[in-house]
């Protein structure tokens, strides 16, 4: 049997979240919806366009963008 990681499983996309918002003193909630405002819509593109216009580092612009992209947010 398969144990399913839920978001604050170490590893997962939502384990970064409390470091996110400790580091760059904005709720994920706000990430997020720059990620679904933002008239990009790749993957990468989006990892790209934080890390550069935002400042994330690789590892949180990536796990946000993960995050927000699967549907995950809300659960």
């Amino acid at each position: 049997m398969r144990s399913r990681r839920g978001p604050e499983s170490p590893g997962s996309p939502g384990s970064y979240f409390p470091s996110i918002e400790k580091k760059y003193g904005r709720p994920i909630a706000d990430w997020k919806t720059l990620i679904r405002t933002s008239p990009l819509t790749r993957h990468r593109e989006l990892v790209d366009w934080l890390k550069s216009e935002h400042g994330l580092g690789h590892g949180h612009a990536n796990a946000l963008v993960a995050h927000t992209l699967t549907g995950d947010s809300d659960k």
